[in-house]
């Protein structure tokens, strides 16, 4: 054992845990932690708001595959960080957050920034400690990483009171820990793994269904080799997009609201869907009546939670994917049945290319629309780079018009849809991958939420590129105005304020407004050689629509009033 401080024990826990990145923000609860930090080797990068510092180290965790980790004072600070907590605990992002705390003596004394983290953030998180003692710091830093890490992955939270931080004590680093209730792998059951084989090879019409949780189990790989051995079409919720790639001849897009044409109709088409990782949300499903109307329904996933929640399931598999899906390619295989040529198979590929033909096809002119100007950001991009989006149009038409040809690299918000995460979270991926090209697609809206993180990019020497859909307004809900309540305006325009070149500038950062496709494109092979963030302001009309869609049961009205 060794004599230290709270606040010593932390940092080199975090140490141990291999952390060489944090994200956050200083106050008077937590200098005792920043104090340590400062000569520790770790780097820390300086947020401009707590929210921000979230959504860096969920950028991180997402682009790196580790834990992120961010750092906030008390009362204020923590509380400032609960959207960004909530964010990654909806998308079951690995994020530690340390939060300062008055001293225990003043706990539940209404003391001066005390907040209630522990009952604030229990909702939202896997767990949250709360060490009363400087010993107890090394067993809270290590359980938090093992519970942020394994299993359904998510954000954890440790909240240390201000005297635990100063405090000496004898210290005792674990090698392992265990959390009493937690088990976080289930050993998939082998005969439900053959029953699930079974309906598959019995079904006229099957398709797989890739959620969030394959990128996050690294099993795109196992995914890939399944549908090319059995020729299955493949389609993904918001969240698995990334997970197959999407220039493969059998990637039909996403399903659910704004989906791709012919994802959605392939799988109100199907008979049987095998789902990987995907929690059946209401923005892919649409109506669960509708959806499962007539189908089997195979779920796979790791947490035991989500069987049944939102669907019944013909048959479920729970354990982690990798175990449990390379099961099933095994139990496929075993009974060396193949699927080639078949009418749902030529339906598939049919459908397929007439939309590709259709929406990827020569576009005639080279006016800016949103559809062109996300197709020519995927051509000037190398295949590498990471994206992230915003929330409302800008992130739909990623979604639908963003080809992510290499697996994994993109990024957003989809279970919370949290506007402003997108740039702060492209700046947490570029400190996690800074070889890679990082682009933020964003709206006008969503950007100004989060755009005085400029000063951490350019300060940090991190690099992103913002492309900026403006239409002066917010232009989903602006969409829903004009579609559903006869254009009945209001509190959804924005106006020319700011002004995103001389805002880009007074930061430090490139700035440049464009006209036309051929500006854009000259724009972002500068950025990309640029080494300062860049931020390209691209002005639509804000009468432009993200296309309808084909739903997968009910209607979009009732989805939104």
């Amino acid at each position: 054992m060794v004599r230290l401080s709270g606040a010593r024990a932390l940092v080199e826990s975090l140490k141990l845990e291999n952390v060489g990145i944090v994200f956050g923000y200083p106050g008077g609860a937590i200098i005792p932690v920043y104090d340590e930090l400062k000569d520790s080797g770790i780097r820390h990068i300086l947020a401009r708001h707590e929210q921000c510092a979230a959504h860096m180290a969920d950028g991180y965790a997402r682009a790196s595959r580790r834990v992120g980790v961010v750092v906030a004072t008390s009362g204020p600070g923590a509380t400032n960080l609960v959207t960004g907590i909530a964010t990654a605990h909806l998308d079951s992002s690995p994020v530690v957050a340390i939060t300062g705390q008055v001293p225990t003596s003043l706990l539940d004394t209404d003391a001066f920034q005390e907040a209630d983290v522990p009952g604030i953030f229990n909702p939202i998180t896997k767990y949250v400690f709360q060490p009363r003692s400087a010993s107890e710091v090394p067993y809270s830093v290590k359980a938090a990483f093992y519970l942020a890490s394994t299993g359904r992955t998510g954000p954890v939270v440790v909240d240390i009171p201000k005297d635990v931080q100063t405090k000496v004590d004898d210290m005792s680093f674990p090698d392992k820990v265990t959390v009493r209730g937690y088990t976080p792998y289930i050993e998939p059951d082998s005969t439900a793994v053959a029953r699930a084989a079974e309906i598959l090879l019995s079904a006229e019409k099957p398709i797989l269904l890739a959620g969030g949780g394959v990128k996050r189990s690294c099993t795109e790989d196992v995914l890939l080799a399944l549908a090319n051995n059995l020729m299955l079409p493949v389609v993904t919720t918001f969240m698995g997009k990334g997970s197959f790639p999407e220039d493969h001849i059998l990637s039909m897009g996403t399903i659910g609201m704004h989906g791709t044409y012919q994802a959605n109709t392939l799988i109100t088409e199907a008979d049987v869907v095998v789902s990987f990782g995907a929690r059946f949300s209401d923005r892919s499903t649409m109506d669960i009546n509708g959806f499962t109307n007539r189908k089997k329904v195979i779920q796979f996933d790791i947490d035991p939670t989500e069987v049944g929640k939102n669907i019944e399931p013909t048959e479920f598999v729970v354990g982690d994917l990798r175990r449990s899906m390379t099961m099933f390619c095994e139990e496929l295989m075993k009974r060396a049945i193949t699927k080639n040529e078949s009418p749902w198979l030529k339906r598939v590929i049919s459908l397929k290319q007439e939309y590709d033909e259709k929406v990827f096809g020569n576009n005639g002119n080279n006016g800016l629309s949103s559809p062109k100007i996300i197709k020519k950001i995927r051509e000037v991009l190398p295949s590498e780079s990471i994206v992230t989006t915003e929330v409302g149009q800008n992130q739909m038409w990623a979604k639908l018009y963003f080809k992510v040809a290499q697996q994994g690299l993109f990024i957003t918000s989809g279970g919370l849809g949290t506007m402003g995460f997108g740039f702060p979270a492209a700046i947490g991926a570029k400190a996690a991958k800074p070889s890679v090209p990082v682009l933020d697609i964003a709206g006008d809206g969503s950007f100004q939420m989060t755009c005085n993180s400029l000063a951490t990019s350019v300060t940090e020497n991190l690099p992103v590129i913002v492309c900026i859909l403006n239409n002066s307004s917010l232009g989903l809900v602006a969409q829903w105005q004009r579609t559903f309540y006869n254009k009945r305006y209001y509190a959804t325009w924005l106006g020319s304020t700011p002004d995103f070149v001389k805002l880009a500038h007074a930061y430090g950062a490139e700035g440049v407004r464009v006209q036309s496709l051929d500006e854009l494109e000259r724009a972002l092979k500068q950025a990309l050689r640029c080494e300062v963030t860049t931020v390209i302001d691209i002005p639509i009309s804000p009468e432009e629509d993200v296309l309808p869609f084909v739903p997968t049961g009910g209607s979009l009205k009732d989805m939104l009033v």
